[in-house]
Order: C-alpha cells, then sequence, then structure tokens
C-alpha cells in the first residue's frame, strides 16, 4: 500500500529463461574455426533442447555442424557465440580445471573409432575402473560398478581381455561403460556404430537404449544409420550448422528395440522465427531469394514470387 492508500500494481511476471527445464540448451549458439586460413562457420546460430531422460538422434550430411555440436557439449571445444549450457554448467564460461571437472563428471563421451576409446594395455575391467580412479571413488565401489557395467550391455565375458582380444563392436560397448563409469548426466556418442556392420550396430544400440532407460543417463547420437535414428522417439536433423527439423515417434519404449513406431517429421522454427524449407519443396515450387507469405485462419501459406500467371 502506498502512503494515500492506493495498492501499486503487481509487476509484470517475468518470462521464463529459454531452456530453464531442460537439461542441455543451446541458445543461438555459434562456433567458428580456422581451416587451412579459411574461416569455416560451423554452427550458424543453432537452437536446440534436450530434456533429462531423453534419447535423441541428430542426423545430417558431413559438414552441417553436427559433430562440431557434439564437441562443444563434450566441453572439447568451446563456443564463439551464444549459449550453451548442460547440467547448469555454462560451457562459454569454463576455466581449464572447470572443463576437466565437467569431462569427467557431468558428460561422457563415445568417438566412432573404436581404437580412440580404449587403451590398448589395459582390459576392459581396468579401463572401466580407471576413470573412477582418477576421481578418487573407493576400489571397492569401482570393482562392483565396472562389473555391474559390463553386465548390463552384455559385455562381462570381455572383464579380462584387451582390446585385441575383443571386436569391434565389444569394443564399443566397453567404450560406453567407460563412459558411463562416473555416473555422467548426459551420455554423448558420435557416430558409434559407424565402423560397424548392421548386426554388431544393433548390439551396440542396445547398449545405449541400456545406458538411457536402464542407467539413467540422457543420450546424444549423432548418426548416419537410418536403422539408429529410427528407433528413437526424437530425430534432430542439422543442416547448414541449424536445426532444419525433427521427426518425433510414438510408440518407440524400452523394450522396442526394432521397432520405429509412428513418425511425424516437423520443421523447426528458431527463436528469430527462421525456417529452413526442404530443398524438395524449395524446387517443386521454385521459391528462390523471395517468397511470399499469407496467413489465414490456421496456418502460414509459403509461395513464389512468380507472377501469378506464370
Amino acid at each position: 500500500m502506498t502512503e494515500a492508500g492506493m495498492r501499486l500494481p503487481a509487476a509484470p511476471a517475468r518470462e521464463a529463461e529459454y531452456g530453464h527445464d531442460a537439461l542441455v540448451v543451446c541458445d543461438n549458439l555459434v562456433r567458428i574455426y580456422q581451416a587451412e586460413g579459411i574461416e569455416v562457420q560451423a554452427l550458424q546460430g543453432l537452437d536446440l533442447l534436450v530434456h533429462e531422460g531423453e534419447m535423441v538422434a541428430l542426423v545430417g550430411a558431413s559438414g552441417s555442424g553436427k559433430s562440431t555440436l557434439l564437441q562443444v557439449l563434450a566441453g572439447l571445444d568451446a563456443p564463439t557465440a551464444g549459449r550453451a549450457r548442460v547440467a547448469g554448467q555454462d560451457l562459454a564460461d569454463m576455466s581449464r580445471s572447470d572443463r576437466v571437472r565437467y569431462r569427467r563428471h557431468v558428460v561422457g563421451f563415445v568417438r566412432q573409432q573404436t581404437a580412440r576409446n580404449l587403451l590398448p594395455y589395459l582390459t576392459a575391467s581396468q579401463v572401466v575402473d580407471l576413470p573412477m580412479a582418477i576421481a578418487g571413488v573407493p576400489r571397492a565401489q569401482r570393482r562392483t560398478r565396472t562389473a555391474e557395467l559390463l553386465e548390463s550391455v552384455g559385455v562381462a565375458h570381455c572383464a579380462g581381455r584387451r582390446p585385441d582380444q575383443m571386436s569391434g563392436g565389444e569394443q564399443q560397448r566397453v567404450a560406453i561403460c567407460v563412459a558411463l563409469a562416473n555416473r555422467p548426466r548426459v551420455l554423448l556418442a558420435d557416430e558409434p556404430t559407424g565402423e560397424l556392420d548392421s548386426e554388431t550396430a544393433q548390439e551396440v544400440f542396445a547398449a545405449l537404449r541400456t545406458a538411457n532407460h536402464d542407467l539413467g543417463a540422457t543420450v546424444v547420437v549423432v548418426t548416419h544409420d537410418a536403422a539408429v535414428s529410427g528407433q528413437v522417439a526424437r530425430t534432430v536433423a542439422i543442416r547448414d550448422g541449424r536445426t532444419s527439423s525433427e521427426v518425433l515417434r510414438s510408440g518407440v519404449g524400452p523394450g522396442d528395440v526394432h521397432a520405429e513406431g509412428t513418425a511425424e517429421e516437423y520443421a523447426v522454427m528458431d527463436r528469430a522465427g527462421r525456417v529452413q524449407v526442404p530443398r524438395e519443396f524449395r524446387e517443386a515450387l521454385a521459391l528462390t531469394r523471395r517468397v511470399r507469405l499469407a496467413l489465414t485462419d490456421d496456418h502460414v501459406e509459403i509461395r513464389s514470387d512468380r507472377d501469378e500467371d506464370g
């Protein structure tokens, strides 16, 4: 109340911050790097939200920016501009020690090349134990966790084997165990089935499902494999450094290892109102630099700027 007894109007409600309830937030994310003296803009204002417990596939042509995005989310690369946040951690404002702690405890990372995920002189049990030992986990807890992880993804029989004594699929499943050792919130996998045949790829993908549904990790996987992207509830396509479309699938659950569910594709509108129109649509209607927009009761029309009579 004021001195005159008048009640002041309530302050307007503050608009919730973009992605306030998401585990992974990319807000107008930009990443520029130099390659052979040429400036490359790998990410061009990308927006992406991933919520706790999701399993999301990222797809796109080579050079689209999807692997660069994973490098940023893994803390291996820093954003040039925009905002990237994972589990409340601001990836654009981290010291070197912050990044070490982030990579040790918040995210796990699996690379495509099996040889880069494991150490040639350590057995499966030893390499899964290693990140926990570095983090100071007591030996008894490490032993139990290692055995549980190897068993959960079907490679308990590899406990005493070194990488050269394992198949490619077994190596990747052990690599997933290594990435999960310190119970990260997010598991990132960059083309984890890219070097594998289809049957072995299914085994590795089943391990990623286990990480998501049974071990509690939110999973973001980059893939060219349609058989993999078709088995997750949400597939995000990246084109020219931005998210361009999403496919949402119903009926895809923990037991639906080979089910693709009912899929529907959506174009993605970023926070600036930009939508990427698929190339086949542009070519079919001869959409070029300028288009005509018309607002109707329940949709927006996009038409060529050519005269109506052709």
